[in-house]
């Protein structure tokens, strides 16, 4: 499956020198994404097959809450006491945040030598960049000891670089919603399909609730693969208390849990998922690692920041950032959104080109008492200003920036939410000094 993808220069992702390398790679094989898996087993075997010398491998797909799954799944082997690593993507700030080796972020120096490394065995065949990370990941992963390996998808799943692992210990599917049309295709259930690519045979499958064109499409494929599969509304059930804490029940049993670490009601169903992947696992999860659900951090997930930016805006004030950017994601925010209805709240909304700026819109400005629209500088692909303010249906003001609106803002305490792109809130963490560790 080819697609051409937006114009985009390497530089506006990666800099020093691993952006240095992988600019080397890019003009091996120009396109930005080519999903397939072929060029990617080729140097896989040049390197030794990496793929097959890990720990139990999680391996999570799905359009949203997919990063938060990984976070909350780590949070709770760490609590175990496992070592653990995990491959996320995109990064914020630094591309050495996609790769935690035994609980600690990538070194820029181990990360550029297993790149120089994987560039000379692939000896000038075409790759693509995310295919040379993925291997970069996963020779890391061979190399160094751990208890558990938490792989999130790129983009899709079948074709996914991250498929290469034939069979991990489960696999997890979030929310699936419209996103990536050009390259996943343009209904659900195509879209589902693909994601549905990572589902192995005989190997258990934990799924969040779904849309019925993509329930079915999942269902059919783990039928197929004859492998176990529960489902959030069906085999598994969750509760969140008003009080804190969570209620769970899955075939094994129920569980009371507490309530998760990352802000938003919505997370109370990527924390079960997170759950139930490791129950339907087999692994010998102990009891006390449960807690672990409320010590989960991951940024630019309903974030509260404290630094430069925060400074900012009159005293008692919240700034929070979250990346959510496609209508599914919207929809989760809305809940609580709703639940800040205590004082005002002021949106700022950045978006990427290509994404569905009013459905995502839609259900977040409902809650919005003023909405702004901007366009930050680095910001990669970012959707220019007047096409937010017209998705808008007029209703956001021109920022054009964030430094131009947070001086404007007066009045009693209130909130202010950051939104619409995960590549906006890498530019957010920068100038708040909030740098992921």
């Amino acid at each position: 499956m080819t697609t051409k993808a937006p114009p985009a220069k390497l530089s506006d992702e990666y800099e020093g020198r691993t952006g240095a390398v992988l600019a080397r790679v890019q003009a091996l094989y120009p396109k930005l994404i080519d999903l397939s898996l072929d060029r990617l087993h080729a140097l896989l075997g040049k390197l030794g097959n990496p793929e097959r010398s890990l720990p139990p491998v999680i391996h999570v797909a799905g359009t949203n809450g997919k990063g938060s799954t990984c976070a909350t799944l780590r949070a709770i082997a760490e609590t175990a006491g496992w070592s653990v690593h995990v491959m996320t993507s995109p990064h914020l700030v630094d591309v050495t945040e996609r790769f935690r080796i035994a609980g600690k972020l990538v070194s820029e120096d181990a990360l550029v030598a297993t790149l120089e490394e994987i560039e000379r065995v692939n000896a000038g065949d075409p790759i693509t960049v995310f295919e040379v990370l993925t291997a970069a990941g996963l020779l890391l992963f061979a190399r160094n000891r751990a208890d558990l390996v938490i792989l999130e998808v790129g983009l899709g799943g079948r074709l996914d670089a991250t498929n290469v692992v034939a069979r991990p210990a489960a696999c997890v599917i979030t929310p699936v919603d419209l996103d990536h049309q050009a390259f996943l295709g343009e209904t659900l259930a195509l879209i589902a399909a693909e994601k549905a690519g990572i589902i192995k045979p005989g190997v258990p499958v934990v799924c969040a609730a779904q849309q019925e064109a993509a329930r079915l499409v999942i269902e059919a494929r783990a039928t197929a693969c004859a492998a176990p599969l529960w489902q959030v509304g069906r085999e598994i059930g969750f509760t969140l208390h008003e009080g804190g804490g969570l209620s769970y029940h899955d075939p094994l049993g129920a569980l009371s849990l507490p309530a998760p670490g990352l802000k938003g009601v919505h997370q109370a169903g990527n924390a079960a998922l997170a759950v139930a992947a490791l129950r339907a696992s087999g692994l010998p999860v102990p009891e006390t690692a449960w807690a672990g659900i409320a010590q989960t951090q991951w940024p630019a997930r309903l974030q509260r920041l404290e630094g430069r930016l925060a400074a900012q805006l009159p005293e008692g004030w919240e700034l929070w950032l979250d990346g959510g950017h496609n209508p599914n994601a919207g929809e989760a925010l809305a809940p609580t959104l709703a639940a800040w209805s205590d004082r005002p709240l002021h949106v700022i909304v950045g978006m990427k080109q290509s994404k569905d700026a009013s459905g995502f819109l839609r259900p977040v400005q409902r809650h919005a008492t003023t909405l702004h629209a901007v366009s930050e500088e680095g910001q990669h692909l970012a959707l220019p200003v007047e096409d937010i303010v017209a998705a808008s249906g007029g209703v956001a003001l021109p920022g054009p920036t964030i430094s131009a609106i947070l001086p404007r803002l007066q009045g009693p305490p209130a909130r202010v939410l950051i939104c619409g792109s995960l590549y906006l809130a890498g530019v957010v963490l920068k100038q708040d000094g909030s740098i992921p560790q």
